[in-house]
């Protein structure tokens, strides 16, 4: 299980219009899996394969609309599935799944009213925007920045029907339980944003190294097909009614640059770049002593692809993947400076936690019964209190307490602090600034775990002269 996962499957427990670091909708999936599937990995992560799966048949559908044959779908088709990015993404529940789609929901809406010039459509691009809000804030600056291109170009007759404003209404009604909540929460994620940015916790990127991701992201032997799309929409005259797709791709660029966004941000914009790339190579390659080309090229994508799917997934022994990816001389990138461990930070964020619920669980369960009654178990960040929550019920755990993030809003529960079990990497010294007694009861270290997740496990008892209840607003942790 991820990091991420077990935070998310949290919040389903707790259904809310927000959350510090999110939209809605992600923990409703998490809800939505476990009441309908179960928890099993599979049940978990079903639908952000089925995801990965819609978007290779929509990246498909955005080549017929732009008039591509069969090659053109194929290969467009391959260029997503095999996409490192969108390998990862979808390996694991999260909002980044189902986000490509809604980008290209609305994509494919917006060819249609330029092929069509039926405006009445731009209320269900409204609907998928509103959506697209309701899972992640980014939706905001593709919806920007598809304006912003539309403005460049002839296509801002578009806007003219009174339809565009019903749509962008429809978005608004859509997303306005959450912009209440934000509203009503002070913008916590604004304020988790300005944090992060102030603990340098995010590795910063050059414009020309953010670009290089882009690169790896997409994979290498793709960059032809994206590049030909960019080119296409913004100067072929096949491609001139749909130019606001390449300029939207460029807005949204420079944006997430001036921001110094994640790198992966950009990767729901992508597949109208491969369909709109694969249209145009399939018309350089129509003369008879290019044919060859076709098999070939798609063959070398589908190949390559398929090496450097072992990076990204979890499909190798930590053992074999550490051998593999020094042989290749390939890996997943660094995202956090956090210290991870043999493994890249997003394969080692799933290694742990089910030990480390069973070390707790220990503890827990040799205290006295009255004891128990009483005990909070306080995880450092989401990761720890979720994976309590998750495999704790089944172990005789609680549920745990955290600061970090929403956690922080769901408070102490009952708990007064005069017995707590500590988790995360805390020192000793600091805990008996607050505790009369603090004992090792135990230790936690998975060898291909986060470095951070290498730990002591505290018993702390008689707090000298606090209540959790006092002390609460001070463990806020949004970082």
């Amino acid at each position: 299980m991820f990091i991420d996962e077990l935070y998310f499957l949290a919040c389903g427990e707790h259904l809310s219009w927000g959350y510090v670091d999110m939209p809605p909708l992600t923990a409703l999936q998490a809800w939505a899996a476990r009441a309908f599937l179960g928890d099993s990995l599979l049940a978990i992560r079903l639908l952000p394969a089925l995801a990965g799966v819609g978007l290779v048949l929509l990246t498909g559908a955005l080549v017929r609309q732009l008039k591509g044959g069969r090659f053109a779908q194929a290969l467009a088709a391959v260029a997503v599935l095999v996409a490192p990015f969108y390998l990862a993404i979808d390996s694991y529940l999260s909002m980044n799944s189902i986000e490509p789609l809604l980008w290209m929901g609305c994509v494919l809406i917006l060819i249609r009213m330029i092929k069509t010039g039926d405006t009445r459509l731009w209320i269900w691009f409204g609907v998928l925007a509103g959506v697209g809000l309701e899972n992640k804030d980014t939706m905001a600056m593709f919806g920007f920045a598809l304006v912003a291109g539309l403005l460049m170009t002839p296509e801002r007759r578009l806007m003219g029907s009174r339809w565009f404003f019903v749509g962008g209404m429809t978005a608004m009604l859509i997303f306005l339980p959450n912009l209440i909540w934000m509203v009503q929460h002070h913008f916590p994620h604004l304020e988790m944003l300005a944090n992060i940015k102030r603990s340098g916790r995010n590795v910063a990127l050059s414009p020309l190294a953010f670009i290089g991701q882009q690169v790896l992201g997409m994979q290498p032997v793709a960059l032809p097909i994206w590049i030909c799309g960019l080119w296409g929409f913004l100067f072929s005259y096949q491609g001139r009614p749909y130019r606001a797709l390449g300029l939207a791709y460029l807005v949204t660029l420079l944006t997430l640059l001036l921001a110094e966004g994640r790198f992966y941000y950009l990767a729901p914009a992508y597949p109208m770049l491969f369909a709109g790339g694969a249209v145009v190579i399939e018309c350089w390659l129509t003369a008879p002593q290019w044919r060859w080309v076709r098999p070939t090229y798609l063959s070398l994508l589908a190949v390559s692809g398929g090496l450097i799917a072992l990076t990204v997934l979890p499909l190798l022994p930590p053992e074999t993947y550490v051998r593999y990816t020094h042989f290749i001389g390939i890996s997943e990138p660094k995202i956090e400076h956090r210290q991870a461990s043999e493994l890249p930070q997003l394969l080692a964020d799933r290694f742990g936690w089910p030990e480390m619920a069973a070390a707790v669980a220990k503890v827990y369960n040799n205290l006295p019964a009255d004891e128990r009654a009483q005990t909070a178990i306080f995880g450092q960040n989401y990761g720890e209190a979720g994976a309590i929550d998750f495999y704790g019920p089944k172990l005789g755990l609680p549920k745990a307490i955290s600061g970090h993030v929403t956690y922080w809003y769901w408070g102490p529960r009952e708990y007064t602090g005069k017995i707590m079990i500590m988790l995360g990497d805390i020192p000793r010294e600091r805990l008996e600034q607050y505790f009369a007694s603090v004992e090792e009861r135990g230790s936690v270290g998975n060898r291909y775990a986060m470095a951070s997740e290498h730990f002591t496990i505290y018993l702390c008892r008689e707090p000298k002269g606090w209540t959790l209840a006092q002390r609460w607003p001070m463990l806020k942790n949004w970082d």
